[in-house]
């Protein structure tokens, strides 16, 4: 899966449960978001395995669950 679209994706998750959605901070290798108070960690490569990608999303579903 392409990073942006994942990004969007997560951008979507976070408008439909009113958290806000926002990068804290860039490493060398991956990137810190956050969705209300949970933090995402998201690698730093245009395609990010599919695997990985569906899990990052699962979660950012659960917190919009439990939010």
């Amino acid at each position: 899966m392409k990073k942006r679209d994942l990004i969007k994706q997560l951008r979507v998750i976070a408008r439909e449960s009113g958290l806000e959605f926002g990068l804290v901070r860039e490493g060398r290798n991956h990137e810190i978001w956050s969705i209300g108070s949970d933090r995402l960690v998201i690698p730093r490569h245009r395609e990010i395995n599919e695997r990985t990608a569906q899990a990052i999303l699962s979660h950012a579903q659960e917190v919009r669950d439990d939010g």
